[in-house]
């Protein structure tokens, strides 16, 4: 089948047209050199059909890099991966606050601030040179699922009505930062609305150069989903101990002995790890 006209199917449900440069971009990103990425297209064009999904085309082509090289599976597989820290979006909170964290950040958790009309809980308060950074989080299982106006609409009348309070008892405090991170992708209408009023977003593809996935892959602070040889149970037992980074497991590497994982494989699981972190 000739892949030039093939129609896909995006996770929105809406058609595209297949582009081999786009699947060559993301292997690129997870460092496949350009003879494992022609082996790879070369096998997966001849699986394709039209109307064939993009999670359909991304598994068969995990599968193929997998086999080539796991590191570079790992990353390749980042987006999904952070679909993985779900399905309460709890994981996806703490995440946000681990990168934060090893980006030089002081954290707070689940902290409780007062507003001018009610309480609001935040999920990461994020200080850094003064500054304090209010991040509420919100973390979609759906991937066609996008971030519209509301959710922006909805959180900076929660900001609004904390200022409001601080601007009253407390006027010569600094003006705090809002922001909105989500796993997924905002709308439109979700980008002019915050860029309008000052509200900061944070997904998977924006801001544009610093969005979650470039934020990623300049630290090499990736989430412990992307393993390849840890398995669900055992990923889902890390996260319930607070270890969401890798760069944590290295640190505590403990943990690995509590599973009950054998010296062999838990020496592979740590050199995945490493790996990732030193962005080899």
């Amino acid at each position: 089948m000739n892949s030039r006209n093939l129609q896909i199917t995006k996770a929105s449900g809406d058609k595209d047209v297949f582009s081999v440069e786009k699947v060559k971009t993301s292997l690129r990103k997870s460092g496949a050199n350009e003879e494992v990425i022609n082996h790879i297209i070369s096998n997966l064009e001849d699986e394709l059909y039209d109307g064939i999904s993009t999670k359909e085309i991304y598994n068969r082509a995990f599968n193929l890099l997998k086999k080539k090289n796991r590191s570079f599976a790992s990353r390749y597989k980042l987006k999904n991966a952070i679909y993985e820290l779900g399905p309460t979006g709890f994981p996806f909170e703490k995440f946000i606050a681990a990168i934060l964290k090893h980006s030089g950040f002081k954290i707070e958790v689940g902290k409780i601030l007062q507003g001018t009309c009610v309480t609001h809980e935040l999920d990461v308060i994020a200080i850094k040179d003064n500054v304090k950074n209010l991040f509420e989080c919100k973390f979609h299982a759906d991937h066609g699922k996008a971030c519209d106006v509301k959710i922006p609409l909805y959180i900076h009348s929660r900001f609004r009505d904390i200022q409001n309070f601080l601007d009253k008892k407390h006027p010569h405090l600094p003006v705090f930062k809002g922001w909105v991170a989500t796993n997924t992708r905002f709308t439109e209408d979700a980008r002019n609305y915050g860029k309008c009023v000052g509200l900061n977003l944070l997904s998977w593809d924006f801001p544009k150069g610093n969005a979650l996935k470039d934020r990623i892959d300049h630290t090499g602070l990736y989430p412990i989903t992307v393993s390849t040889l840890l398995s669900s149970r055992e990923k889902q037992f890390l996260l319930s101990r607070d270890v969401v980074l890798c760069k944590e497991l290295i640190d505590d590497k403990f943990y690995l002995d509590h599973l009950g994982i054998s010296e062999g494989r838990k020496s592979r699981i740590l050199k995945e790890m490493e790996m990732l972190c030193k962005g080899s």
